[in-house]
Order: C-alpha cells, then sequence, then structure tokens
C-alpha cells in the first residue's frame, strides 16, 4: 500500500529474527491472479491482496501477515486463507486485527510464535520509532501533494522522497529519525516550484484503499498534478491509526445536518470533508472507491447533497480489475477544463 511497507519491514526486521519478504509492486499480473481467484462481486481491494499474497507465497512465505478493517476488510483473512490453501499453499495468516480491535496480548502471542526470543521492550521501542516514522512520511506527502504540481525540474521531489524514505529504513533511534524529518523537510521547501497564489485546489476523498495505493487508482494524483492542480487528501496510516475515532466524533458533530448517524468505514468522514473542503472553497472534488464498496455507495448520494449545496463539483470514480485507464484520463480532463473554465 504505497510506501507504507518500508515502515512495516523496518519495524518486523528489528524485532524478529526472521527473513522479510517485500512482495512485488502490484501489477496488471498481480490482478489477473487475485481476480481469478475470487468471487466476482467482492470489493476490488481483495483481488489486490490476494493477488500479492499468492505472488508472496511463490517467493517463499511461509507467514503471512494482515490487518483486519472497519468493513468487509474484516472478513478478507479467513475467505483469503481458505481460498489459498485451497489452492495448496501451505503457510500461516497471522490477523492482527479482529472485530475490528487490535488485542495486545494476542499480537504478543502471535509475535512469539514467529520468534521466541521476541522481547516486548525492544519491540515496544522500534514500535515508538515506525509510529514516528509514519507520521513523518505522511507530513512530508501532504507538502509534496500541494507543490508537486508546480515543481520546476520534473521528478525532484519524488527523486528526493526516495532518497529520505532510504535513510529513514536505516535509523536506529528516534532523535536521528526526527533529525532526518527536519533535514529533509527544508531541502524539499528548497525545490523550485513556480506556483501561482490562485491556483487551483482539488480534494481527493474517498475509500482508504483505493486512495493510498497509487495502482489501484491508477495513479490518478500524479495525473491532476500534470495539470498544476494542489491536491489535498486526508487520509493516510497516521490519520487511520490515531485520528480516525475522533474525526468522526467531529464529523457527527460538525455535519449533523447532512447525517444523524455513524457510517460505516470512512464513510462518516468523507461526509465531513466534502463540507470542509467546500467550505474552504475547493475549486472540485474527487471521489474514489473501489467498486462493490458497501459503505462509500451508502455516503455518495449525502456527499452530491453536500456539495450540491455549495454549488462545488464532483466527480466520481470506481475503480476494478477491469477499469479503462483512457477511460479515467479523459474524464480527469474533461473535470480539470470544467473547474478552470469556472475560474475564468
Amino acid at each position: 500500500m504505497g510506501n507504507y511497507y518500508i515502515p512495516a519491514k523496518y519495524l518486523l526486521s528489528h524485532i524478529v529474527d526472521v527473513e522479510i519478504i517485500i512482495p512485488p509492486f502490484i501489477t496488471a499480473k498481480t490482478i489477473e491472479l487475485g481476480s481469478k481467484y475470487s468471487p466476482d462481486f467482492v470489493c476490488t481491494p481483495f483481488k489486490y491482496t490476494l493477488g500479492t499474497m499468492i505472488e508472496s507465497l511463490e517467493q517463499g512465505a511461509s507467514i503471512l501477515i494482515q490487518f483486519g478493517g472497519g468493513c468487509r476488510y474484516g472478513y478478507y483473512s479467513e475467505l483469503q486463507e481458505q481460498i489459498l490453501k485451497d489452492l495448496g499453499y501451505r503457510f500461516e495468516l497471522l490477523n492482527l486485527v479482529t472485530n475490528g480491535k487490535a488485542n495486545v496480548k494476542r499480537i504478543y502471542k502471535m509475535i512469539k510464535r514467529i520468534d521466541k526470543k521476541f522481547n516486548i521492550i525492544k519491540g515496544l521501542y522500534y514500535l515508538y520509532i515506525t509510529k514516528n516514522m509514519v507520521k513523518y512520511m505522511d507530513k512530508i506527502d501532504d507538502y509534496i501533494r500541494k507543490n508537486i504540481g508546480f515543481e520546476v525540474n520534473k521528478n525532484s521531489f519524488n527523486n528526493l522522497n526516495k532518497e529520505m524514505l532510504n535513510k529513514f529504513s536505516k535509523v536506529n533511534n528516534p532523535i536521528s529519525l526526527y533529525i532526518l524529518y527536519k533535514k529533509y523537510f527544508k531541502k524539499f521547501k528548497k525545490i523550485k516550484i513556480n506556483k501561482p497564489k490562485n491556483c487551483l485546489k482539488v480534494g481527493v476523498i474517498g475509500e482508504l484503499y483505493t486512495l493510498m495505493e497509487p495502482f489501484s487508482n491508477y495513479y490518478l494524483e500524479k495525473e491532476l498534478a500534470s495539470f498544476n492542480i494542489e491536491i489535498k487528501r486526508f487520509t493516510n496510516v497516521n490519520y487511520l491509526l490515531f485520528k480516525n475515532k475522533k474525526t468522526i466524533k467531529k464529523a457527527l458533530r460538525k455535519s449533523k445536518k447532512y447525517m444523524k448517524y455513524k457510517m460505516c468505514a470512512d464513510a462518516s468522514s468523507n461526509i465531513y470533508w466534502t463540507k470542509y473542503l467546500c467550505d474552504k472553497k475547493y475549486d472540485g472534488i474527487i471521489h474514489i472507491k473501489s467498486s462493490f464498496c458497501t459503505p462509500e455507495i451508502g455516503s455518495m448520494p449525502i456527499i452530491d447533497k453536500v456539495a450540491s449545496s455549495y454549488n462545488v463539483p464532483i466527480i466520481y470514480f470506481s475503480f476494478d480489475a477491469n477499469t479503462s485507464e483512457v477511460g479515467i484520463k479523459t474524464r480527469l480532463e474533461a473535470f480539470y477544463d470544467m473547474i478552470e473554465m469556472r475560474r475564468q
């Protein structure tokens, strides 16, 4: 899921004495594998993650680790495990989150099964570093999103980000990590940009996996940036782990005109963020989701009502294994032309 494999590998490689296998980046082959063995009408991330699991097992993995979720994602592990075992793979699957909650004692026992010499103090120490690493990565990503569409020298932001992540993966204490973060933030701010004061601004909301895994949305943010647009995205791992509950409470309070009860997964948050983007006078909103994502399907009529009441244009994209990349680019270009004409 994006660059988050870097902190995940960092944590695991420091707390357990096993070989950590990083799955290959998602490709058409991954989707083909996942789609072949998945139920037809399951939500698309199921197919992506199943394909990734198959590729990992083919590389020699004997243990798979997964997190549960706040919607149908919470049922993935049992069904995917059964499909993979029916295909003849022999492995152990450890789901760290069940019933929407992470049980610390249960996780401790699971890690002990992987490595009997696991030291909980050492584990907590590197967990703290990893938590900070994710927070710093997300802060840098927010800055990149705002400015990458205006860089003078192409790939300046991406090249520096790769360099920074490589350095992050080699730190041994939280102080050196913080110093690196500050150092690279200064470097990012020195990158030459040609950004007008009143540039076009677009907010991107929707289902978490499709938002955070670039391949699953056909690199939509990269395409947006090519139109010289400032991008705002709220969903990242730091938000999901540490801010989600507070945001949902705020969403119910601030958006009570549009929703009375909490909706599943990120639906409530997306309704609130739509209102936030409208209040901040963004030029347009893009809502993206995987096909058959029930929570987001439920939120879309409400999101549409919010955007309409503020007269802010919104466009919806649904992604599955057969989505046409050309079609996505054509619709994005038309959306850009429309918000540009409205601005003029």
